[in-house]
């Protein structure tokens, strides 16, 4: 009789070690699946940080170059007032040269503290800035 129960028992064994390697297969298949669809999202996520950035910077640069624009004009037409007032039209070009090579050397004395600090600060913020959605 306890050989007969014994038989049984390992009759079982062949079953129940089935049954755990069909769980650890199924298990690794969700862990596989787990690791690519995380994968995914974080691919998905950087694209959408990359191209809000990108878009956020590229508008800044088109209205920076239509400022610009505007600015050179008028740094034009105030060189020939001045050219006109100081008598010589090229007077007043080197006047305006003069003033704009000392604001540029102020600008590379300052530059760490006003523009790199600043960009960098901006960009990071760009960047790490949650994205508000539609829904909310």
């Amino acid at each position: 009789m306890v050989r007969l129960i014994g038989l049984a028992f390992f009759k079982l064994i062949p079953n129940i070690m089935k049954d755990k390697v069909i769980l650890v297969e199924m298990l690794y298949e969700k862990a596989e699946q787990y690791t690519k669809t995380t994968l995914e999202l974080y691919k998905l996520k950087t694209i959408d940080k990359v191209t809000d950035v990108f878009a956020t910077v590229a508008s800044r640069i088109a209205i920076l170059v239509v400022f610009a624009l505007f600015f050179i004009l008028l740094t034009v037409g105030l060189a020939l007032y001045l050219g006109e007032l100081l008598g010589k039209t090229y007077y007043g070009f080197f006047a305006l040269s003069l003033f704009y090579a000392v604001f540029g050397l102020v600008l590379i004395a300052v530059r760490k503290k006003w523009l790199e600090d600043k960009m960098n600060d901006y960009l990071i913020n760009q960047i790490f800035k949650e994205k508000k959605n539609a829904s909310n």
